[in-house]
């Protein structure tokens, strides 16, 4: 029995099972996919949002400005890259200063600090590179930028390290409210009938298919039932669905597609802000920020839709994001795009966030959009205020560890940090990714940290390997060795992002 389930491992369960695991409470984090951060928390902008965008009394607003301030000692104690790079709401004319002005006045009700109003002669000063035509600007430098995967797979880590439980390829199916808690059983039970993993693969034997705890991860076999005390449904654009499950129909959510180009990093120079334009009622229209890694992401459109699978690119967006990106910023180098990607916001039904209680020990988190990573560690702590409020007892662990040691960036050591690096470990002497400069001993870090990596895709979050400009074409078959080594599968067995992803058919050659 657990104390508390959360149903989701995007950033913002883990952020709630990193706050939550300071309490002497056990935890587990149920996940769908076969790593953490594989929804929306893998493909969004990076952007820790100063505040002045949410209508103010807005459970965006208040919880994007709380979340803005502690993220910088969050980021801190998790290990994770994180810059105070500032942003501009770039304007063209009176329409948009007005727009421009609200958006100060808005940002000064919700709390926002040091945002100013400045002309097109400032912006410019700021950031040569601006269109000609731009008059006004409004210019927040409290504005940040994280990577908000390495953030989700930290966060989790660190939750992990001090006791709570992560079960992956977890898909809630059934959800049963008993006497006092509630019973979750994984889609993959018949007709909602659970039992042990042992039973599991007695019953799966018995009808011919393969062992569900055996392939690629025989060492993490996973159970077919849960039960906790209190569930929290933090299940991304999927949580109208897991509200369902737990007789709640009020939620709805709808996936709003958004495309991104992201640019080599020898464009890294190219803007140091975070630009928006003026927003539109479904966003803050095509940006251009740096990543904390050095690149230039260009996006995302903004398409409503009904499919919540569909990540595909379109020539129809990505000439969007061309045209838009170019009104906004000059010479921007977009031959140098080393991949596209698109990422699928929820969108809810309401215009805000969705946290809510619809029956005692429940607790929907839903319709996290923008901006949702921003305000992550403020909706954990106000998650576990609501469990709180319902009987959740909470005891600070005296030996909880708030910290995590991140996996080493041996690219930006100094010579002596590496030649220290490569006398403790040899693994830190051979690299294996030469475009973003990842070691050996990076990877194995990365597979024996908690939350481990057990695909490419998950190395590739974890260290940058991968995510240079040849993206994996000379490194992927050594990452692919190391992962057969280390997990103890054979190479035909390594996936590019879990079960049904298998890279490799067969050996030619002996």
């Amino acid at each position: 029995m657990y104390d508390v389930a959360i149903i989701g491992a995007g950033v913002v369960g883990g952020m709630l099972a990193r706050t939550l695991a300071a309490y002497d409470l056990k935890i587990c984090i149920l996940e769908k996919e076969s790593d953490v951060g594989m929804g929306a928390t893998r493909a969004n902008s990076g952007i820790a949002h100063a505040g002045y965008d949410a209508e103010e009394g807005s459970l965006k607003a208040k919880l994007n400005v709380q979340g803005s301030r502690m993220m910088e000692q969050i980021t801190k104690e998790l290990g994770v890259p994180y810059r105070r790079n500032g942003s501009l709401v770039i304007g063209f004319g009176d329409e948009d200063r007005e727009s421009i002005e609200k958006l100060y006045a808005r940002g000064l009700k919700n709390g926002v600090e040091e945002l100013r109003v400045i002309d097109g002669e400032e912006a410019r000063r700021l950031e040569p590179g601006l269109a000609d035509g731009v008059t006004c600007a409004l210019y927040a430098p409290t504005a940040a930028i994280v990577c908000p995967y390495e953030l989700a797979v930290a966060a989790v880590g660190n939750a992990m390290d001090n006791g709570a439980e992560l079960l992956l390829d977890f898909e809630a199916g059934h959800i049963e409210k008993k006497e006092g808690y509630y019973e979750i059983c994984a889609a993959a039970c018949s007709q909602g009938s659970c039992g042990s993993p042992a039973e599991a693969e007695r019953e799966d034997s018995l009808q011919g298919k393969e062992p569900s705890g055996a392939s690629a991860f025989p060492q993490m076999p996973q159970p077919r039932k849960v039960c906790a005390r209190y569930v929290v449904n933090a299940a991304g654009i999927y949580a109208d669905e897991v509200a369902k499950l737990a007789g709640d129909g009020s939620i709805q959510i709808h996936p709003r597609r958004g495309e991104y180009l992201l640019l080599d990093r020898e464009c890294g120079d190219v803007v140091s802000h975070t630009i928006f334009r003026t927003p539109s009622k479904k966003g803050k229209g095509i940006l251009i920020t740096p990543t904390v890694d050095g690149n230039i992401l260009v996006g995302p459109t903004s398409v409503d839709g009904e499919d919540k699978e569909d990540k595909a690119t379109t020539q129809q967006g990505l000439a969007e994001i061309t045209a838009r990106a170019r009104e906004n910023v000059k010479d921007i180098p977009l031959r140098k795009v080393i991949t596209s990607f698109t990422g699928l916001r929820a969108a809810g039904n309401t215009g805000d966030f969705i946290i809510n209680s619809p029956s005692q020990g429940f607790v929907n988190v839903a319709g996290i959009e923008s901006p949702g990573l921003t305000a992550a560690p403020a909706i954990g702590e106000y998650v576990k205020d609501m469990l709180a409020g319902q009987g959740l007892e909470l005891r600070r662990k005296p030996d909880y560890q708030p910290c995590r040691r991140p996996v080493y960036a041996f690219r930006n050591a100094s010579v002596e940090e590496k030649n220290e690096m490569i006398r403790r470990d040899r693994a830190y002497g051979r690299v294996v990714c030469r475009c973003e400069t990842v070691t050996e001993g990076e990877i194995v870090a990365a597979i024996r940290q908690n939350p481990p990596a057990r695909d490419l895709d998950g190395i590739k979050r974890r260290t940058r390997a991968q995510m240079g400009r040849c993206q994996g074409g000379f490194c992927m078959p050594y990452l692919a060795e190391i992962l057969s080594r280390e997990l103890g599968i054979s190479y035909e067995e390594i996936t590019k992002s879990g079960r049904g992803s298998e890279i490799n058919v067969c050996k030619t050659k002996e």
